[in-house]
């Protein structure tokens, strides 16, 4: 895999994330620059290990499924990118809008699921040739930047572009796994 291609997959990763930080975002009047880089560090760096231990995950499997890895690639990937299209079209859950300091563990635990996709892309990662420490270095970079940033600009933006953004990085999945199933069936 290419790094134009590695670079894509990061922002496509990272656009869940974002969805998440711009809706955080819109309930604080002014996000102050520390609060932010503190979520984007800390979503980050989950986003960033998750698909190492998905990586990890695939790499045990994959002697069982050589064959196959282009076809899981590309149902896994066509199938998170659908997801994320699909979710971007959802109505945004009620939350109490009152703005409030998140405690460090709620942060977490809503880092680890919106990383959930970034696992399942370790996974087809690990049937394809790739340097997973550079894949996970640039997701978590395009993370934190993505949440640093729809933190900041939550409050001016609203859930008019966090939603936009996940439809887009779907599209982008899509794109990745047909592009990783016709470079290895050519």
């Amino acid at each position: 895999m290419n790094i134009l291609a590695l670079i894509l997959l990061a922002f496509a990763m990272s656009t869940d994330a974002f969805a998440a930080a711009i809706g955080k975002g819109v309930k604080i009047k002014k996000p102050r620059l520390t609060y932010a880089v503190k979520i984007g560090l800390t979503f980050g760096a989950v986003e960033a290990t998750t698909p190492i231990i998905g990586w990890f995950i695939g790499r045990a499997a994959s002697a069982y499924v050589e064959a196959w890895d282009h076809w899981i690639a590309l149902i896994i990937l066509v199938a998170l990118g659908i997801y994320m299209i699909r979710e971007s079209f959802s109505s945004v859950e009620d939350e109490d809008s009152t703005p409030q300091k998140q405690s460090f563990i709620l942060l977490l635990i809503t880092a680890c699921g919106t990383s959930m996709d970034a696992m399942a892309v370790g996974v087809g990662l690990a049937l394809v040739e790739v340097n997973i420490a550079i894949a996970a270095l640039l997701i978590g970079m395009a993370t934190f930047t993505m949440v640093t940033i729809g933190i900041l600009l939550g409050s001016a933006l609203g859930s008019l572009i966090g939603k936009r953004a996940e439809a887009f990085g779907g599209v982008i999945l899509i794109l990745i796994g047909i592009w990783i199933f016709v470079s290895h069936t050519l």
